[in-house]
């Protein structure tokens, strides 16, 4: 198929789309300011330099600093404490270093009218989400660690640096354990649990991560995950059952709005007591592990055992439905040691979810409800409990309503409890200003806990040696086995390679949200709520199998190219190795549960890439490569620039199209573009590359093009007020491909604004290196020096008199604004508020590169023109 990024053979797009019609969508969110806290990971607090030390060469230039006692700027905490497990919720600042005084950024805020005003007595959040989970019997753990991130000591306010002295502070915790472990906190941390109201924080939690979240609902059937996208304005009424030892069945109309209206005491407790008597399982965890490996048909009485097999079709019972919990031991001659206790668990789990979801539809019936979202202990993630509520509420309805579940949902309280600090700053977030990210750090996957919290670095890295294989070969995908019905909803029993399916597995990860105030909607999307950036869909199979073997395969060449960036040190070997062991097992997990972290797109998938090297301290692997291609293709440019102004303009037009596409082969993230590199000069690959772009195009709007540029038929040319052009890679493609397509734009008096990342990826080029290869330029064109001036993009005039362009200068500006992303590909629902605020004035939008105008955003529509290369 088109698109994928090992194949060199694939013809060229050009795509030109107008949305003349477009309905204008309400705008979802004024400016918070300029994108000052857009550096999401790469960012870094102040720091803690007790016990620095230099690792590897102390004559090297850039030698490595360890710094052991770093830590992120702690904030504050709460906590959910229940019977089994403990809910840790805190927050960490992270100190922003842009440039306040950069040229470029305060130009661009005096020419888009970006202000840092306040409109509010304390600051939205900047900073990141922590979700830990600790098993309540090991409560010590949890205090440990509290007390080494120093928790404890801080300001009840998020977004207060200041410390409290020792007996002066307050934690918001609601559970049980609120009034159990009070005297244990005050006597371990000198601090004082102020107890939440449980199905308060419980509302709040669920409020707030369903309208913050994109793709926190997800619904569950016959195995399968399918993310729901719920609109904030549409939330209510809905229908939250907490199913702990207990049922809490709760009517949800609104913020701070809700009532109990039922429950049963037929719960999570129940199953746990009635399996522990009747299996001798000594943990909750066991008895669900058990019921993995059960075929409740031995006990249940399925309508077949009564009608011979048959399904009762008359009034829609299949002969695999469960007629009579337990039904089958009345009539057999057996003892319960008679009976397999893997049996035994999976009929009193499916006994109890079934009930659970028809109490759960008969309650939302009552109200005319057609949302339910179930949470608490008992479900946990686990597949046969979602699959049986599911099946049982799709079954009581007819389908008119579903059961969905929580990505978030055992942090539902400690999240409420968060929020219940009188200013937690949260209140104003939406879904776009809101980035979930999966560090190796995590002390348990899916639910269940593996081990203590990571700390620094350097523990990371050894927790990866000891704990995590090296190996970048992708399994298949975990296989069923034959189909074999099991009873209620029909689901198959899984089985990997022979042994047992680990028990978390279907299970979803909980990450780090990144909360970004600065970043917005795109404005110019023709409907935000319908824009789907990925095209490639990696819920299919094939798909996904083809992306995760291009990125295994890739791998062992970008560490090294990583650990080349940083001097090939023994340190930067050691992360090196950390980072292919951590992105491994991430792709191991996602072969093995694709929904693992939240609904999947190759945009997600890429990102994930970039931001676990970040997560290694690798901040720009291709650095040294994109200066020196950047040398080579400014060396080159004069040449190219004077082969352009001798053309015609329609030669010259189709000539700079050709360009851009030639161009982009150089992408270090294609092996069959790196493979090309060795067969010549970067100008000599460059024409051979532009020779080959014969017409047509396997998409080719460019005669649409021509026209509106260059008129004809009596028709005038078109001037654009402003472009907006997305460049993607160093060297060639922005030099000799997106540079002089710029600058055509700007001899016609088009202002330009060149979009391009905030954090480096691949090699990418970035917002930060823009204005330096800008200058470079400069040097040979009177064009580009005189717009990069206006743009705010050069200090100095920097002109060659003998440019031969100069009768033909212009008075349109260049500018340059950051993405807000870090990845090849980009999401257009989370951008940087610069570029929202460039964004309104644009009425062209072109899209370069393969993972911005193809792998995303080739569907995109668009309220202007719309150019995708």
């Amino acid at each position: 198929m088109a698109g994928r990024e090992d194949d060199e053979h694939d013809p060229p797009i050009l795509d030109d789309k107008t949305e003349a019609e477009a309905k204008s969508s309400e705008r979802d969110m004024a400016p918070q300011g300029p994108a000052t806290s857009i550096h999401r990971s790469g960012s870094r607090p102040q720091l803690d330099l007790s016990k620095a030390e230099i690792q590897g060469n102390f004559e090297e230039r850039d030698p490595t600093i360890l710094l052991p006692n770093q830590s992120d700027d702690i904030s504050h905490l709460a906590l959910d404490i229940g019977g089994s497990l403990i809910k840790l919720l805190y927050f960490s600042r992270h100190e922003d270093y842009s440039n306040d005084d950069d040229k470029r950024k305060k130009t661009i805020k005096e020419r888009l009218g970006l202000t840092n005003g306040k409109l509010r007595s304390y600051p939205v959040l900047g900073g990141r989400l922590h979700f830990v989970k600790f098993e309540t019997h090991k409560i010590n753990e949890c205090l440990d660690f509290i007390h080494s991130k120093q928790l404890h000591r801080r300001d009840p306010y998020p977004w207060s640096s200041k410390t409290l002295p020792l007996g002066t502070g307050v934690i918001k915790v609601t559970g049980g354990g609120a009034y159990k472990f009070a005297d244990l906190f005050k006597e371990r941390l000198g601090v004082s649990i102020e107890k939440e109201d449980e199905m308060h924080c419980l509302v709040s939690g669920a409020n707030f991560l369903l309208k913050a979240i994109r793709h926190e609902a997800y619904t569950h059937m016959e195995g399968e995950k399918e993310f729901v996208q719920i609109e904030p304005n549409d939330l209510y009424p809905y229908l939250l059952v907490n199913v702990g030892s207990g049922v809490s069945i709760i009517k949800v109309d609104g913020e701070g709005k809700f009532e109990r209206v039922s429950g049963t005491n037929v719960g999570g407790g129940t199953y746990w007591g009635l399996g522990r008597l009747l299996t001798k399982c000594k943990s909750f965890d066991e008895l669900l592990e058990l019921s993995q490996k059960g075929d409740n048909s031995t006990i249940d009485m399925l309508v077949g055992d009564i009608y011979g097999g048959m399904d009762y079709s008359k009034i829609g019972l299949s002969a695999s439905t469960i007629a009579s919990s337990f039904g089958k031991a009345i009539s057999e001659n057996k003892e319960l040691e008679d009976y397999r206790p893997e049996d035994i668990s999976l009929s009193l789990l499916r006994m109890i979810s079934y009930n659970i979801g028809q109490i759960s539809y008969l309650n939302a019936l009552r109200f005319g409800l057609k949302r339910i979202f179930f949470g608490g202990f008992f479900i946990r993630g686990h597949a046969y409990t979602m699959d049986t509520i599911s099946f049982a509420v799709h079954f009581w309805s007819k389908g008119d309503m579903q059961a969905m579940f929580l990505r978030h949902e055992g942090f539902l309280g400690a999240m409420g409890a968060f929020m219940s600090y009188e200013k937690h700053g949260l209140d104003d977030l939406m879904s776009h200003q809101l980035v979930e990210r999966f560090p190796m750090g995590a002390p348990y996957t899916g639910g269940n806990i593996h081990g203590p919290p990571l700390g620094d670095l350097n523990e990371k890295i050894s927790w990866m040696e000891k704990f995590v294989r090296r190996g970048t070969e992708i399994t298949a995908p975990v296989p069923m086995t034959p189909s074999k019905t099991t009873g209620l909803g029909g689901f198959d029993v899984p089985s990997s390679r022979g042994s047992a399916l680990r028990s978390d597995a279907s299970a979803l990860n909980v990450g780090v949200l990144h909360l970004v105030p600065t970043l917005e909607v795109f404005p110019l999307l023709a409907d935000p709520k319908m824009y789907e950036p990925n095209t490639i869909d990696l819920s299919d199979q094939g798909e996904r199998e083809y992306w995760l073997k291009v990125l295994s395969e890739h791998l062992p060449d970008l560490v090294d190219t990583a650990v080349a960036s940083e001097g090939g040190t023994e340190d930067a070997k050691r992360r090196g190795d950390a980072f292919a062991r951590a992105f491994s097992a991430h792709l191991a997990r996602l072969m093995e549960e694709p929904a693992a972290y939240g609904k999947l797109g190759l945009a997600n998938l890429l990102e994930l890439r970039e931001e676990c090297l970040r997560e290694f301290q690798f901040v720009d692997a291709y650095r040294s490569i994109k200066q020196r291609e950047n040398e080579a293709s400014l060396a080159v440019l004069p040449d190219l620039l004077e082969e352009l102004d001798s053309m015609s303009e329609e030669a010259r037009l189709l000539t700079l199209i050709e360009g851009v596409l030639a161009a982009n082969i150089f992408d270090w993230g294609s092996r069959a573009c790196v493979d090309l590199y060795h067969k010549g000069t970067i100008i000599e690959i460059y024409r051979m590359s532009r020779n080959k772009m014969q017409r047509p195009w396997r998409v080719d709007d460019f005669d649409a093009f021509k026209e509106r540029m260059l008129g004809s038929g009596g028709k005038q040319p078109h001037r654009h007020k402003r472009a907006l052009l997305f460049v993607d890679n160093s060297g060639a493609d922005v030099i000799l491909g997106m540079l002089p397509l710029a600058r055509e734009f700007l001899r016609r008096g088009t202002e330009v604004v060149l979009v391009a990342n905030s954090l480096p990826a691949l090699n990418d080029v970035t917002a930060m290196e823009l204005p330096d290869i800008v200058a470079g330029a400069a040097k040979h064109c009177d064009i580009l020096r005189r717009a990069a001036e206006m743009g705010g993009l050069l200090v100095d005039a920097m002109v060659n008199p003998g440019d031969g362009s100069k009768n033909d200068l212009t008075s349109a500006p260049l500018m340059v604004v950051e993405n807000g992303c870090g990845s090849p590909c980009i999401d257009l629902r989370q951008v940087s508020s610069e570029l929202a605020a460039a964004a309104k004035d644009a009425d062209l939008v072109v899209l370069e590169g393969m993972g911005r105008a193809l792998h995303t955003n080739f569907n995109a529509q668009f309220k202007c023109e719309a150019l995708k290369v």
